[in-house]
């Protein structure tokens, strides 16, 4: 409970909040990229504690909505096959693909399950070996390193019913992306738990490259006053670096051991990103070595390409030029209960947040 109290000190948020304000000068704009940090700014009311001068802006950052409608509409077509059960994690079930989604396919009678780790799906090959086992990966580094240990795993224990498809994508590319589409913006509140794995390194090119200031931060109220202190003060210096707030957990060098599994297993790949659409480079695939796991591979399916409702704005939400107030659906048409995009759908998505903490708006 430690760490979590002192960064919820009321004391230190509103001494924090006054340092700010005095050192705000002018205008300033940063995008948070991670959904975790969308959500922690708007549960502890954030905005509210800073000046008029200072803007956030939510980015593509929840890995749940930046998943494209091929790869829902993918699995759907998997989970329709016989003797196969496709196992995820517990948002991507409710993402609405073309036409379906797996909740509707499971209330159908395919065989779709919930997990909270790839070793869950290993148990579930092992205990139905005469079936076909497709473990849905998805996130960002966070996340890939234990599908990494998961498909190691599959191929030690020659479980050769156990196959993954991977959606997993890696930060640097998209915020390229952000960047050279001309979004204005003055900083990046840099994902904390990304960094953890990746180490800060991977955000260096954004001061270098484009003059944009960088801190990598936590999750609580306090992590994220103080990065926005760093980032306006940067901003003052027109010095932009990549600083780590985050401390307690993230180092420049990262997780030394997860960088080498994901190396290991996986190779980067052009992706697909919902709002962005193909990102060179931007996604990861299994190497040759362990390409016998690859669902895409070993089970090939046609998607048809099929449009989106034309009415969501999820892909201008997640490239930071709308928010869900400019969205016609929002909290009318598209809530929780009833998600009509996948920024509706994950709790670290931008309209699920806006929609849960914002409706005194």
């Amino acid at each position: 409970m430690k760490l979590i109290e002192e960064y919820r000190d009321k004391e230190l948020v509103l001494m924090l909040a006054d340092r700010i304000r005095l050192t705000a000068t002018g205008k300033y704009s940063f995008m948070e990229v991670c959904g975790g940090h969308t959500s922690s700014i708007h549960r502890f009311g954030i905005p509210a504690l800073l000046p008029p001068g200072i803007k956030l802006i939510s980015g593509p950052g929840c890995p749940v909505c930046v998943t494209g409608t091929d790869f829902i509409d993918r699995a759907v077509l998997y989970s329709q096959k016989p003797k196969v059960i496709i196992v995820t994690f517990g948002d991507l079930i409710r993402v609405p693909g073309s036409s379906s989604s797996l909740e509707k396919e499971k209330m159908k009678g395919a065989d779709v399950r919930i997990v909270f780790s790839g070793l869950e799906a290993l148990n579930i090959a092992r205990s139905n070996r005469d079936k076909i086992i497709i473990f849905l990966g998805i996130g960002f580094e966070t996340t890939a390193p234990g599908s990494a240990v998961t498909v190691k795993q599959a191929k030690e224990e020659g479980l050769n019913n156990f196959l993954l498809l991977s959606a997993h994508k890696i930060m640097p590319p998209v915020l390229d992306a952000i960047v050279k589409e001309g979004i204005q913006i003055d900083g990046f509140i840099c994902p904390g738990h990304v960094a953890t794995i990746t180490g800060s390194r991977i955000f260096e090119f954004l001061p270098e490259n484009y003059g944009l200031a960088c801190v990598v931060t936590g999750f609580e109220p306090v992590d994220l006053l103080q990065s926005v202190l760093m980032l306006v003060r940067q901003i003052n210096r027109k010095a932009p670096v990549v600083e780590i707030q985050y401390t307690r957990a993230v180092t420049s060098a990262g997780n030394i051991i997860a960088r080498r599994l994901l190396s290991e297993v996986f190779e980067f790949a052009d992706a697909t990103w919902r709002g962005f659409g193909l990102i060179p480079g931007s996604g990861l695939i299994l190497k040759k070595e362990y390409e016998d796991f690859d669902a895409a591979k070993r089970i090939p399916v046609t998607v048809l390409q099929k449009n989106e409702n034309p009415k969501c704005i999820c892909g201008a939400i997640l490239r930071g030029l709308k928010t869900p107030y400019n969205c016609t659906l929002f909290r009318s048409v598209c809530t929780p209960e009833n998600p009509v995009g996948a920024c509706m759908v994950s709790a670290e998505g931008a309209c699920n947040t806006y929609f849960k903490y914002l409706h005194h708006e």
